[in-house]
């Protein structure tokens, strides 16, 4: 990062009459950074992100790009500033290419600015390359974007930042309005900018956006900035901690964001501060928003009472598990391991008793040796990879699968990322694990031929690791309720190893047969020529 900021925010305020929206709020944004800007609702978030983009002036506080100090109202593309609003700002009745290079036309001469006459074919070319690369399909570049969907309007307006030189981008919570596919697609773009040393603001309440793609996460809360956090060095326990005020963010359990009620409890929250917002503000709608906030904070404790239970019963589970790993090490060492250490014994005795001939004798019990060596290896393995820890991950992965095939006899494809690189300890160990458990059940249950294992970076923060066979698959329907009730405890023990890491978990039924799991895995920032291999 350059010594000099790009952007300094100086103690930036602004109110609504009596209403503070942002109090004294600094930062510094260098280039080539990427920070993410955390808030609920009533945090001044989306008027800070106003304020910079030129749109609201500020009752007091200064804000310098570069060397200059911006004067308000200013217009964004004067200084190289791009923005992306959480809704897309266009021109209906324009057509795509107009919409995509609006203000900034390719044309001749190239000097005249506004004056000059439009290349229309130009554009156009320029304009097909950029939905290309952008993935957005539409029948024509002559149609109206009054038209579009919601997504594909988004989808342009991120385009349009792409036909012009940008050195800091703002970006305000656009994700909302984009499926999965294109939500990734913008943060390669992000992750792109920040390699050719643009400036990034990113604004979301998306944690696991925040930790794929921020350098650092500024946190607001009632228009103050309470926290910054640098993204390698922090837990979402935290952020959600600096988010709702906690003085502990200990009071978050990792099991808890495994739970689909966590997602409502956020939302709960996030309109319980709103909703005390206005109460302080208007007395006169005290009683409306009392029964309000107590429906609020009875949602929460509903949700909350599933959440202990769900701990309670991943704890029970864990200790179940624990003693039925006791149990079965403690019978094959006691039936395999010390009946063969008893016969090697006996052996020896007989040798010593009668020496003649004991040189074939010695050879067989060296045999028997080597054989218990190998099984007390394998424990030791099952228990914990010695690979793992002398080579890394990917070649513990690569011996397990090898030893899984030839104890199978089921055929294993794998695929590991050539920069997979040194992980934390119980990341490495919990993604190996995920692997064991994922190929044992294709074992136990898929009736499967061959299987595929492939573990990949989709971001320098996040690694997908995918299991897909070509079994039986698993119904439509899969819940892992109807699993924990019957005692199938390996596709949960997978969930909870995922969710403990802050990570997701899916399981899907593959059209053609077959099975695919996929889990993504966060982790801290891996700096290789991962981002030159993603596509943008």
């Amino acid at each position: 990062m350059s010594p000099e900021p790009l952007l300094r925010v100086i103690n930036l305020t602004k109110t609504f009459g009596s209403l503070t929206a942002v109090q004294n709020v600094s930062f510094d944004l260098y280039p080539g950074e990427v920070v993410g800007l955390a808030g609920s609702i009533g945090s001044g978030k989306s008027v800070l992100i106003l304020m910079l983009a030129g749109l609201y002036s500020p009752n007091f506080g200064d804000v310098y790009f570069g060397t200059r100090r911006l004067r308000w109202p200013f217009y964004a593309k004067d200084y190289q500033i791009g923005v992306i609003h959480q809704k897309p700002e266009l021109a209906d009745r324009l057509d795509i290419t107009s919409n995509l290079f609006l203000g900034h036309e390719i044309g001749f001469p190239p000097f005249m600015g506004w004056w000059r006459i439009p290349d229309r074919k130009q554009m156009d070319e320029k304009a097909r390359q950029i939905l290309q690369q952008l993935d957005i399909r539409i029948e024509s570049l002559h149609q109206r974007v009054g038209e579009l969907s919601s997504e594909q309007r988004q989808m342009i307006a991120i385009g349009r930042l792409l036909t012009q030189p940008v050195r800091l981008v703002i970006i305000d919570e656009p994700t909302i309005l984009l499926s999965y596919p294109n939500q990734q697609r913008l943060l390669s773009l992000v992750q792109s900018w920040r390699n050719q040393g643009v400036a990034v603001l990113f604004s979301s309440n998306n944690l696991d956006h925040l930790f794929q793609v921020s350098d650092r996460i500024l946190i607001l809360r009632q228009g103050r900035k309470v926290a910054e956090l640098d993204t390698d060095h922090t837990t979402r326990e935290e952020v959600v901690a600096a988010l709702f005020g906690y003085d502990d963010g200990r009071d978050l359990t990792p099991v808890l964001w495994a739970l689909d009620g966590i997602y409502r409890t956020r939302e709960s929250m996030e309109r319980l501060r709103y909703y005390q917002m206005l109460l302080e503000k208007d007395l006169a709608a005290q009683d409306s928003l009392n029964r309000q906030l107590f429906e609020q904070l009875s949602e929460q404790l509903r949700t909350l009472d599933q959440a202990n239970l769900a701990l309670q019963e991943a704890h029970r589970r864990l200790l179940s598990e624990r003693e039925e790993e006791r149990k079965s090490l403690a019978r094959e060492l006691h039936d395999d391991v010390i009946q063969d250490l008893l016969s090697v014994n006996y052996r020896l005795e007989e040798i010593e008793e009668n020496p003649s001939g004991q040189k074939s004798e010695l050879s067989q019990v060296r045999g028997q040796i080597r054989k218990l060596v190998g099984e007390i290896r394998q424990i030791c393995g099952n228990l914990r990879p010695p690979t793992i820890d002398s080579l890394g991950l990917g070649a513990a992965i690569q011996s397990y699968t090898q030893e899984w095939f030839d104890r199978t006899g089921i055929e294993v494809s794998l695929e590991l990322d050539p920069n997979l690189g040194r992980l934390p300890e119980l990341t490495e160990l919990s993604i190996f694990r995920i692997i064991q458990e994922g190929l044992n059940n294709v074992w136990k249950h898929a009736h499967a031929t061959r299987v595929e294992v492939k573990v990949q970076h989709t971001s320098p923060r996040t690694l997908l690791v995918s299991i897909m066979d070509d079994g039986q698959g698993i119904p439509e329907e899969l819940d892992l309720n109807e699993l924990n009730a019957q005692g199938h405890y390996g596709l949960l023990g997978i969930n909870e190893r995922v969710a403990l890491l802050g990570g997701r978990f899916r399981l899907q039924h593959q059209p053609g047969g077959g099975t695919l799991l996929q889990v993504e895995i966060p982790h801290p920032r891996v700096e290789t020529e991962i981002l030159s291999k993603l596509d943008v």
